[in-house]
């Protein structure tokens, strides 16, 4: 019997060209690195501490390879509000460089041109809480490093712009729970990349 409240247990992919070079990976479907993939592959022992009643995965082959690497490709369920922000005009581009021509410019702040909004992100990420919520029971989720920041922000009831507070590492793993008696949204761990030393 569960003494501990139900957890989403939230998965960044394994490393890609563009997460090595800090460049805004959104719709571009980039394959894992051999790096990457063997971080896949070092997330099935930690995940194993869980035994889920839903996996979802983002259908972009960065985070579906990692879900398939770390075990769970049999029982992954794709879906599309777990896709990676849309950054228009500034995919593929670093911070560095947008900065160039739009000093101080900040993705939670100024957003992006001819892409998605905070907003609309928020909204997405909104319906996967709810269904999470819903299930009462261990979820996992398999994303990307904006999506699943602002996932955490939503799920704390902060603004979606509150995602620019957690840091995410690939291949990190992340627990969001509630306090005893379920009426408090907590961060009960948050980028742990220590399945990866060694």
């Amino acid at each position: 019997m569960k003494t501990r409240a139900p957890q989403v247990v939230l998965v960044r992919h394994g490393e890609t060209e563009w997460s090595r070079s800090s460049q805004h990976t959104g719709r571009t479907d980039l394959p894992l690195l051999e790096t990457g993939r063997k971080m896949g592959e070092q997330l099935g022992a930690p995940l194993r501490s869980w035994s889920f009643a839903a996996v979802w995965t983002s259908p972009l082959a960065r985070a579906l390879e990692t879900c398939v690497l770390a075990g769970y490709g049999d029982v992954a369920q794709k879906r599309d509000d777990l896709m990676e922000f849309d950054y228009g005009d500034y995919e593929g581009r670093t911070g560095a460089d947008i900065r160039s021509t739009r000093p101080g410019w900040t993705l939670w702040r100024d957003g992006v041109p001819n892409g998605e909004t905070l907003e609309q992100v928020s909204a997405r990420v909104d319906g996967v809480i709810a269904d999470a919520r819903a299930l009462n029971d261990d979820v996992l989720i398999f994303a990307h490093g904006h999506v699943l920041r602002i996932l955490a922000a939503r799920w704390l009831d902060l603004p979606p712009a509150g995602g620019r507070l957690f840091h995410l590492d690939t291949a990190s793993i992340s627990v969001l729970s509630t306090e005893a008696g379920g009426a408090q949204p907590v961060l009960a761990s948050w980028n742990d990349t220590t399945h990866l030393k060694g």
